[in-house]
């Protein structure tokens, strides 16, 4: 299991989060729905291997989360966590350093090196 210590935080299927028209469609298409624990990642975990529908688990929460989204370029070593509509709960979440955890998958693009653990 890899791990690696990123910056946090959460967002809400609301427009003046995401984007115009279908706040709930994630940048690979897919529809987030409440209840299915979500994240987004920043691009460079993606080349790192943290690839679309990877599981992750996020040290202090519980359960396991989807990758599902990704986040504009501008971000590095960053996830942002789905929480639906709860505006308040994402407030209230912040922003925090966490480690998580993933099952790397090699794939010849991958770029993740052993100084990212």
């Amino acid at each position: 299991m890899t791990s690696l210590t990123v910056t946090a935080t959460a967002y809400n299927a609301v427009e003046h989060q995401t984007k115009k028209g279908n706040s709930r469609r994630a940048a690979w298409g897919d529809l987030l729905e409440d209840g299915i624990k979500s994240v987004a990642v920043s691009r460079d975990l993606i080349a790192m291997g943290l690839d679309h529908n990877e599981e992750i688990q996020i040290e202090g929460l519980e359960g396991i989360y989807i990758v599902k989204d990704k986040m504009n370029g501008r971000w590095r070593r960053k996830i942002d966590i789905f929480m639906g509509l709860d505006e308040q709960a994402a407030k209230q979440f912040g922003k925090r350093e966490v480690k998580i955890y993933f099952n790397k998958k090699d794939k010849p693009t991958d770029k993740f090196s052993i100084q990212a653990k």
